[in-house]
């Protein structure tokens, strides 16, 4: 019996169009998938309890062998929607921001854009889940990341999406996670594996009408999927990936 590639993938909404792709093709009798959050989906690649992996790219440089392994990615080329800072005051006036840390890559990209575009030192918080709303106060910005963004943004006065601030700072596109291997890795089945994930991509309007519940509207879905993510990972996103590791460096 052939022994199967462990794949972790995300449980988001961004990330459905991938898990389709893998679901609706003959890669999924090669596999064992899971569907984590992105750290969780980290924390399994760095141990080993998984062959391949959709990881936060602020994790892949600390893990001791990575390959990136796809073209595909998890992108942005302007707002990226649910990647964002919420607060009820005005980015330089925040004391403290609480951190997300469901994501070390919004983590990382926070402190690089306090660091470079905002140029302030606020207080970090991690967010447990033992804290509620009602612990913000009005000179304190949260983190928030993926789906949980349509359900609580409208709760305060500023948004600032990420990917867009980050833009605003680089000129460049940004990438979120990136299908990584932690070890080598069969052509033959890279071949496959990245053939199913562009049959997701693909194949958007089905992915998402594959879903048994969804937090938002169907239209709201697509027009996500066409305003907000990008999934190429071309010379541009590589190029930002490359920036955004140099300038965690400095953190």
């Amino acid at each position: 019996m052939i022994e199967k590639i462990r794949v972790s993938a995300v449980s988001y909404l961004n990330s459905i169009p991938f898990v389709y792709g893998l679901q609706n093709s003959s890669i999924l009798e090669k596999i064992d998938l899971s569907l984590d959050y992105p750290a969780e989906c980290a924390r399994k690649l760095a141990n080993d309890e998984v062959d391949v992996g959709l990881v936060p790219v602020a994790v892949i440089p600390s893990l001791p062998y990575y390959n990136i392994i796809s073209d595909f990615c998890i992108g942005a080329e302007g707002p990226v929607r649910t990647v964002v800072l919420l607060s009820n005051s005005p980015i330089e006036t925040l004391d403290r921001i609480y951190l997300d840390y469901q994501s070390r890559t919004s983590v990382m990209l926070i402190k690089v854009l306090s660091n470079n575009l905002w140029k302030i030192k606020p207080e970090w918080i991690p967010y447990t889940p033992q804290h509620t709303l009602n612990d913000i106060d009005p000179y304190d910005g949260i983190v928030i990341i993926g789906d949980r963004v349509f359900e609580l943004e409208s709760k305060f006065k500023y948004r600032y999406d990420l990917a867009e601030e980050w833009i605003r700072l680089t000129g460049l596109p940004f990438v979120f996670a990136a299908w990584t291997a932690n070890k080598q890795i069969d052509k033959t089945f890279l071949d496959s594996f990245n053939q199913s994930l562009k049959l997701g991509v693909e194949n958007i309007d089905a992915s998402i009408d594959s879903l048994t519940t969804l937090n938002i509207s169907r239209l709201d879905a697509q027009l996500y999927f066409k305003n907000n993510i990008s999934f190429d990972l071309n010379s541009k996103k590589r190029e930002a990936l490359k920036l955004f590791w140099s300038l965690s460096k400095e953190i």
